[in-house]
């Protein structure tokens, strides 16, 4: 029979871990990894120019997109345009820009997977004999480990030609040149240290609903147990 069991630690896990996940995933699909240095009227600074630019915007640049404003047309409203440049893996401005979304993706993909399993962790606390919680922490160690190694060779791409084109000729891996970074590099490193909070946090989960004031409970028949 199923019992359900809900506890302030299990649900703090469950919902940190939805949150994580999805913190990551926006992170990894913005362009708002690195803020270019100032431009205006949607085009390149000249090199030669002196003096404030006239309505100046800074665009973005993510691991594979960007965000530009378009120039003002006479049948256009100028706006941003944001989107992929690169059309194919291949195309991505780095090969540890590469090597970087291989990472993050990997460590997404488990956090999703987790966090799928733990809604149903109310309800299914082992599988196979073993702690759904302790397997599920065990996963949100090893994506944070994945997490880690991306947002370490992030900084190693930013000599690319790209970097390079939004951030000026000073740019260089590690050094940031006239770009600043952006929300989501800081989503994502919040995100990475959120997942291991995680793994720790479902150690704490498995203690909480396998507590002998949980097995009191299901000794007494119910079905539904809630603890704090």
């Amino acid at each position: 029979m199923c019992h359900v069991i809900v506890t302030c630690r299990s649900m703090l896990w469950t919902l940190l871990s939805i949150v994580v996940a999805f913190a990551e995933l926006i992170a990894f699909m913005s362009a708002d990894w690195l803020v270019g240095r100032p431009r205006a009227n949607g085009t390149p600074p000249p090199a030669n120019r002196s003096g404030p630019l006239a309505d100046p915007y800074r665009p973005t640049l993510g691991i594979y997109s960007r965000c530009l404003k378009l120039p003002r047309l006479d049948t256009v409203k100028r706006g941003s345009l944001c989107g992929p440049y690169a059309e194919s893996f291949g195309e991505i401005a780095s090969g540890f820009w590469q090597a970087t979304a291989i990472f993050l993706v990997t460590g997404i993909l488990i956090l999703c997977a987790v966090a799928f399993v733990s809604v149903f962790t109310m309800c299914v606390q082992s599988f196979l004999k073993k702690s759904i919680f302790n397997i599920c922490g065990l996963l949100q160690g090893i994506a944070g480990l994945f997490l880690i190694l991306g947002l370490i060779l992030h900084p190693a791409g930013w000599g690319s030609q790209k970097a390079v084109d939004y951030c000026g000729p000073d740019v260089s891996p590690y050094q940031l040149g006239a770009c600043s970074l952006g929300w989501a590099f800081y989503t994502a490193v919040g995100g990475t240290v959120l997942t291991f909070l995680c793994a720790v946090l479902s150690a704490q989960a498995e203690i909480a609903t396998s507590s002998d004031k949980v097995q009191e409970e299901i000794e007494e028949g119910k079905n539904l147990i809630c603890l704090l």
